[in-house]
């Protein structure tokens, strides 16, 4: 028998840990001095010890733990959660990356901020638009990578033996209170699909227009400059903003072209 200091040790937790998983039913002792409530362990509980640290580690709850082991997990199982949880954590890991640059990216601007040269901006109206789309609602902009390219391309995997159905790549955006609504898709008379939504995007009267050359990396001073323009000239966004990707075919995003278009209306918002 392992006293519960030694077992703790072995495992690689605090007596503590162990004390509560005991008053939970997840870990009990396999003997228990009525007397002085001394615990002891056998050396066989350190495969179910090993196997609830490995899952905790995973964010699980001890209400979740208890039902996977009442059911038996073997550790295949174990390590197939791991992998997903990975995924995770990678994912979490490159919206993070994101988050840092845009911040970084921010700090650049604001200390270029007079020296920065301004983007070519003009009014024109905007056309309706018919898409093979997918829309979604995201957190934030950090988001907006993870989601867009990955969309792009499995829409066309559908639409793309139609000729021309991948001419015009669009990607609308909507800030609404607790996110912002994302729709991406391709301005093509692509059959309805289960693999997409038909979206009807509405002629605008004006839009104040600007074309961001190179990478994405660099599009929210791109934008800026808009809202910047859009406010001199004493108007007001309306409606959703849309991008138009022009060009965007190298992986390096170098020779992207893409023109950004933000409905207005006349008169500054009061």
């Amino acid at each position: 028998m392992l006293s519960i200091g030694a077992f703790a040790q072995l495992g690689q937790v605090t007596p503590r840990m162990l004390r509560h998983w005991h008053a939970e039913g997840l870990l009990v002792p396999a003997e228990t001095d009525s007397a002085s409530g001394y615990r002891a362990y056998d050396p066989s509980q350190l495969e179910r010890l090993h196997r609830i640290v490995a899952l905790r580690q995973l964010g699980m709850g001890l209400t979740e733990i208890t039902l996977l082991l009442q059911h038996g997990i073997d550790s295949h199982q174990i390590a197939s959660v791991l992998a997903s949880r990975r995924l995770e954590i990678e994912r979490d890991h490159r919206i993070s990356q994101a988050r840092l640059t845009d911040v970084e990216r921010r700090l650049v601007q604001l200390r270029e901020e007079h020296t920065m040269s301004p983007i070519e901006i003009i009014q024109k109206p905007l056309p309706a638009l018919r898409l093979a789309a997918k829309s979604t609602k995201l957190a934030g902009r950090h988001e907006v990578s993870e989601y867009v390219g990955p969309t792009f391309d499995s829409i066309a995997a559908v639409i793309g033996h139609v000729k021309g159905a991948l001419d015009t790549p669009v990607v609308q955006y909507d800030m609404v209170d607790d996110g912002l609504e994302v729709t991406v898709g391709y301005a093509c008379s692509a059959a309805p699909n289960a693999a997409f939504d038909i979206v009807e995007l509405p002629a605008v009267e004006i839009a104040v227009c600007g074309v961001h050359l190179g990478e994405m990396s660099g599009i929210a001073a791109s934008w800026q400059a808009i809202h910047e323009e859009i406010a001199a000239r004493r108007m007001s966004p309306t409606g959703p903003c849309r991008e138009l990707y022009v060009r965007a075919e190298s992986d390096d995003q170098a020779d992207w072209v893409t023109e950004l278009q933000q409905p207005v209306t006349s008169g500054a918002a009061g």
